[in-house]
């Protein structure tokens, strides 16, 4: 998207759209990044296809998408595009963060770690960490993707799946173990471009495919430093969000230079700061207990392939599936046949309603 964007073609009386293949883990926020920027160099949309994988081996995959092409068709046909999710508009000013004065000496024993692609021209990010660094109350380190030599993209070659090992020789799963995953808490530092990290936090992400699909950081808490109109970006919002609710990380919060940028970066640095002192770790929500659910099965179908992810999930409880509570199952089979009895549901009468919260009473009493 960057490329066409920098193009300089004309891409006027044009319409997109998109297909794509995956097992439906963040498909919804992939297909939103193409729609989001097709609509900033104001070209028509038409939705997607999103299959799975294996749809194309199947007649039921193959049906729906001739269908989906169909319809595709029916719609350009009839010049019914999908109205833009996103109004392009010009920059703003970036907003500089303050200095924070003198610099308090930092807590022992812990320490959290930054992750940017600071560019020499990016001055309203490198304030807002140097701000950060200097008012949070442990030590941070800075690391600079853009200075790590990146040999190129994830291959998806599954040379990792067995070992964990990266295919490439750039060094860069040691690199992402013991330069970053080593610290207390991670806190990513970009600026928004093109409704994303931009292409060089892409190939970081992707890289750290060298950890499978194992939730190596799980306890870690996670926040973000953000130079740009965060809060007019739904889809990004809504993927920092799941990612780290699938990865099991607090989400300590996302400083943004749209407001208050000074308070805002504040409360960032308290907020991480307890969350490491107290180990906080709320429950997951429908992002994480669904994403994990998708992952939980794939990895349990591949686990002769993914046997690094296999191991991870056997011994860290993530193979949760529901027919491991036979009790609670047959309690469901129980309970079932008396509410089809009509002579024992009038007697059970509000004595159902009890007994489900008993065991919960029980605890709070």
């Amino acid at each position: 998207m960057e490329l066409m964007k920098t193009s300089g073609l004309d891409f006027s009386g044009k319409v997109a759209t998109q297909v794509t293949t995956s097992k439906h883990f963040y498909d919804i926020t992939a297909h939103r990044f193409i729609e989001d920027n097709c609509a900033d160099m104001g070209i028509p949309f038409i939705d997607g296809l999103s299959a799975d994988m294996d749809d194309i081996l199947t007649e039921k995959g193959r049906r729906q998408a001739v269908q989906w092409f169909e319809f595709t068709l029916w719609k350009l046909g009839r010049g019914d595009f999908k109205r833009p999710s996103v109004t392009p508009g010009t920059a703003r000013e970036s907003r500089i963060a303050g200095p924070a004065g003198d610099e308090a000496p930092k807590l022992p024993d812990k320490k959290a770690v930054i992750v940017t692609d600071l560019l020499p021209e990016d001055v309203a990010l490198r304030s807002m960490i140097d701000r950060f660094t200097a008012v949070f109350p442990y030590g941070c380190d800075v690391v600079n993707i853009e200075d790590f030599p990146f040999m190129g993209g994830c291959l998806s070659c599954f040379s990792c799946a067995a070992t964990g090992k990266c295919v490439y020789k750039d060094g860069f799963d040691d690199y992402l173990r013991n330069t970053i995953h080593k610290h207390d808490a991670i806190l990513y530092a970009f600026r928004i471009k093109d409704h994303s990290m931009g292409y060089r936090f892409k190939m970081y992400d992707d890289r750290q495919f060298c950890n499978g699909h194992r939730t190596v950081t799980m306890g870690t808490p996670f926040g973000y430093l953000v130079a740009g109109d965060y809060s007019k970006e739904e889809n990004l919002r809504l993927l920092l969000e799941a990612r780290a609710q699938v990865g099991g990380n607090f989400l300590a919060g996302v400083a943004s230079d749209e407001f208050d940028v000074d308070k805002d970066i504040d409360t960032l640095a308290a907020t991480v700061a307890y969350a490491m002192e107290k180990q906080y770790a709320p429950p997951q929500n429908f992002l994480g207990v669904g994403g994990m659910k998708i992952f939980r099965d794939l990895i349990y179908m591949m686990r002769g392939l993914m046997r690094a992810d296999h191991k991870f999930f056997k011994s860290h409880g993530q193979y949760d599936f529901p027919q491991k509570k036979w009790k609670t199952s047959w309690m469901m089979y129980l309970v079932g046949w008396m509410m089809n009895n009509p002579t024992l549901r009038r007697k059970a009468g509000s004595r159902m309603s009890e007994g489900m919260i008993r065991p919960y009473k029980k605890v709070l009493d």
